[in-house]
């Protein structure tokens, strides 16, 4: 008999006599009576499988019904934490004996003696205050001095106090013409020029009623000067003033009673100072102003006749006048802050003393009649 071949001549994969595929499901065995096979036997009448008695689970069809019964068989983890075990209901937890989870060791409180250190070290980390309110309140004490001093040169510089000093009683007239009304016009001069930005010039230029040059090079030459230092010191103490404000605002929001210390330790060093330069002028006024010229201009620029002009407009009582002044302003506006600065209690946030025991007796009588009238008060109110 022929084999039935396919179109390339080959045997066929399958033929009228090769054996039909069976069903996955269909079971080919030759042993049907294996216990494996029983839930594919018919039931008995009485619910029990032919060939055995027993009850056979009923295998389910899906792979996710397998899967769920493995689940419903498969017993829970315990828990991780001694928490979830604790709260979970009886008939699930575990039975046997486990062993505590390292973070039970977290609940067994320390030795006394490392908790005061742990509390000693805790309370010295909050007493610790930032660094930056502290350096803000240094410089706030040592700007504050300058400032003031820069504030009364600038008052004493103006001819608000050359008007002053011109016509108080007692103060030196001019030996070589000048009057009153020619020193007020010739000095208004020469101190608006320390307070602009002229050119020596603006001195230079000037004559007097007899067509001679008012001022010589050599004046001049020590107007320059002292006008470099005015100028200087004025930059100076606009640029502490701005830094001033700037740490009154930093101190504000972050130091609470910042700004006062500052200003306080900034008026002690202001009294300080002023009191020690007050007691060496007083002690040899001649010698404080020589020392204070040598430090600021060269020696020889700074030294005049008494018939040049700038002797005969600002003679030795004007210079006095003019320390006196500058100190005084200092004095006063140092103290002033001194005092609206002192750290009493209400101003450092504290509590105000207890009184005696009669003034607590008498102020506790008071509170307690305040009480009782407050309370008719609020009873006839209720009522009415």
């Amino acid at each position: 008999m022929v084999e039935p071949v396919d179109a390339y001549g080959s045997e066929t994969a399958v033929s009228d006599k090769s054996p039909k595929p069976q069903d996955p499901e269909t079971d080919v065995h030759e042993d049907p009576d294996e216990p494996a096979f029983d839930w594919m036997k018919p039931k008995a009448p009485g619910g029990s499988s032919a060939a055995s008695p027993a009850p056979v689970p009923v295998q389910p069809e899906s792979r996710a019904d397998r899967k769920a019964a493995e689940a419903a068989d498969t017993e829970p983890e315990p828990p991780l934490f001694a928490e979830t075990v604790a709260d979970a209901p009886a008939a699930r937890q575990p039975s046997h004996y486990s062993e505590p989870l390292p973070t039970s060791a977290l609940q067994v409180r320390p030795p006394a003696d490392e908790v005061a250190r742990r509390n000693a070290e805790r309370e010295q980390a909050a007493k610790v205050k930032p660094i930056g309110p502290r350096i803000f309140q240094v410089l706030l004490a040592v700007f504050f001095p300058v400032i003031l001093l820069v504030l009364a040169v600038r008052a004493v510089t103006s001819p608000l106090f050359l008007w002053v000093e011109y016509n108080r009683p007692g103060f030196p007239g001019d030996g070589y013409g000048f009057s009153t009304d020619d020193r007020m016009t010739y000095g208004s001069y020469a101190v608006d020029y320390l307070s602009n930005w002229s050119g020596p010039r603006y001195l230079g230029g000037l004559v007097n009623q007899d067509g001679a040059k008012l001022f010589k090079d050599s004046e001049v030459s020590h107007m320059a000067d002292v006008k470099l230092v005015i100028l200087t010191s004025f930059g100076a103490g606009l640029l502490l003033i701005l830094l001033s404000i700037i740490a009154i605002v930093y101190l504000r929001k972050r130091s609470e009673g910042g700004v006062r210390r500052g200003l306080f330790a900034g008026s002690i060093v202001t009294l300080v100072i002023i009191i020690g330069l007050a007691v060496l002028a007083a002690l040899s006024w001649q010698q404080f102003f020589t020392e204070f010229h040598r430090i600021f201009f060269a020696n020889g620029t700074w030294t005049f006749s008494l018939e040049d002009t700038l002797i005969r407009l600002f003679p030795g009582q004007f210079w006095v006048d003019a320390g006196i002044v500058i100190g005084a302003l200092v004095f006063l506006s140092a103290t002033v802050t001194f005092i609206l600065t002192w750290p009493t209690r209400r101003r450092r946030g504290l509590e105000p003393k207890p009184a005696a025991d009669d003034d607590e007796s008498s102020s506790t009588e008071t509170d307690d009649q305040g009480d009782a009238v407050g309370l008719r008060k609020d009873t006839a109110e209720t009522v009415g």
